[in-house]
Order: C-alpha cells, then sequence, then structure tokens
C-alpha cells in the first residue's frame, strides 16, 4: 500500500523519502547510488528541481526539494520512474554483484520492476523551524547509522 500523500502546493519546499522496496540494502553499492545522483543533477538541470539537503542511506533516501516550476509531483515520478528502470538494469548487467540474482527476483513483481516502494512520504516545510529539523535529521540520519563519524558541520 502507497503513502496517501499529495502535494497541494506544487512549488513549495518539500521534505521527502523515497524507500527502496522491501527495504533491500541497494545503496550499498556506489554504482547504484551515482546512478540516483545522476539523475538528481538531471533533474536540476532540466526539470527545476531545487536540492536544499539530500542523503543516501543504503535503502532509502531524504530530500528536502522544491520544483521551479512548480510541478514537483511531475519531477518525483519521472525521477522515480527513470531511476527504478536505471538501477534495476545496472543490476542486471552487473556480474559482480554478489547478490544479483536474489535483487533482480525482490525487485520484480508480476514482471514488472518494483524499485521504489509506491508513492513517497514527503511533507511541506511550512516554518523555518520544520526545515532546520528536517535538516538536522538529514545530517545525523548517517551519524546514527554508524555510516560516518559525527564530525564538526561547516556551513
Amino acid at each position: 500500500m502507497g503513502y496517501a500523500y499529495v502535494v497541494r502546493d506544487q512549488g513549495a519546499v518539500h521534505y521527502v523519502t523515497f524507500t527502496v522496496h522491501q527495504w533491500v540494502d541497494v545503496f550499498t553499492r556506489p554504482d547504484y547510488v551515482d546512478i540516483l545522483l545522476a539523475s538528481l543533477k538531471h533533474c536540476q538541470k532540466v526539470k527545476g528541481l531545487e536540492i536544499y539537503a539530500w542523503v543516501v542511506m543504503s535503502n532509502h533516501c531524504h530530500l528536502i526539494i522544491r520544483a521551479k516550476n512548480e510541478n514537483l509531483s511531475d519531477v518525483i515520478r519521472d525521477l522515480k520512474k527513470y531511476t527504478s528502470k536505471a538501477i534495476y538494469n545496472a543490476i542486471e548487467a552487473n556480474n559482480k554483484e554478489s547478490r544479483r540474482e536474489w535483487l533482480l527476483l525482490v525487485l520484480k513483481y508480476n514482471n514488472r520492476i518494483w524499485f521504489w516502494e509506491e508513492g513517497y512520504h514527503g511533507e511541506e516545510t511550512m516554518s523555518i523551524e520544520f526545515y532546520d529539523t528536517k535538516v538536522n535529521y538529514i545530517r545525523i540520519n548517517p551519524v546514527r547509522a554508524g555510516v560516518v563519524e559525527k564530525k564538526k558541520i561547516i556551513c
């Protein structure tokens, strides 16, 4: 079942979370992270996506984003659709992927790629306090997961 979230203000700043289907740890491989990051850069360049903060974890990502063209739902849809196919195809083509057969099985359903969980968790940032809370969460998430050590953040 997908999230019931709907973007009401298509031009507002939103905190969003995209989760890999069944919480599979796909982003432990740099090649797959690179595909996601390249797609985000493409959306910035071509689709008017503004990214204020982001983190890619092993099986999900958090972003604080806005669409300059006031079409955030369309940008998210296109981003998720493209990355689903591109990452799945990269897994399929990666002969060095030790989990390849399992990943291909788990990330497909009824003969269709199912890379991202349906929908996404999103919240419109209505105040600077909310924004700051989400930025701090994005910064601390990899620390809590043990991916990085806590260091002094210089902005």
